[in-house]
């Protein structure tokens, strides 16, 4: 992405002016208003989170009764209002860190992970797929019954193959693709509704 473009970027620019770390919190806040994933209250735990970006969104999301966590492998600088773990989605005792922090199931899980991108697609594809099957592992001991989460994907063909994994989950699931998504960008969000585990 061009300087230029990325200086014209409406989103990059809002996230900016009102603090945000990434112009992905508007992805979460689009998704928010078509789905209600988070309300006030809600426990939030957010999968892949650095820079922080969903993270900040989701503790406005979920107000002062809320509860948030993110956890990411990278160093993410403290944000307000939420609980910073470094650590690897693939370790099993990241449930144990999860489940003493919040003390009950969390009301919404959320993934807008990413791997390192090594620039040859099919790889990249494959790797981020691999990251949401993570994280369902962790969705499955942590998540609340009727509870919601979200998954990025970079669109591609182990996409599907994902979605009816996880649709056996959920008592509704939406494919989109918000507004503050670029529109280069091949990645899309999966929306699950109603956690049946």
């Amino acid at each position: 992405m061009k300087l230029l473009d990325a200086r014209k970027d409406h989103y990059r620019k809002l996230a900016h002016e009102q603090g945000f770390r990434s112009r992905a919190a508007y992805k979460l806040k689009e998704l928010n208003q078509s789905y209600r994933i988070i309300g006030p209250g809600f426990y939030v735990l957010d999968l892949g989170c650095a820079p922080g970006g969903w993270t900040q969104m989701a503790v406005k999301l979920a107000g002062n009764q809320g509860k948030v966590m993110g956890i990411d492998l990278s160093y993410v600088e403290e944000i307000s209002g939420a609980h910073i773990l470094r650590g690897d989605i693939e370790d099993e005792n990241t449930v144990d860190e999860v489940m003493s922090y919040f003390e009950r199931k969390v009301n919404a899980v959320i993934c807008d992970l990413s791997p390192k991108v090594s620039g040859n697609w099919s790889v990249d594809h494959a790797k981020q797929i691999s990251l949401n099957y993570d994280c369902t592992k962790i969705m499955d001991k942590v998540l609340a019954h009727k509870g919601n989460a979200v998954f990025k994907v970079f669109d591609g063909e182990y996409s599907m193959e994902f979605r009816d994994y996880i649709k056996k989950k959920f008592a509704r699931i939406n494919l989109t693709k918000p507004k503050a998504s670029r529109k280069q960008s091949s990645e899309l969000y999966y929306v699950c509704l109603g956690f049946i585990g």
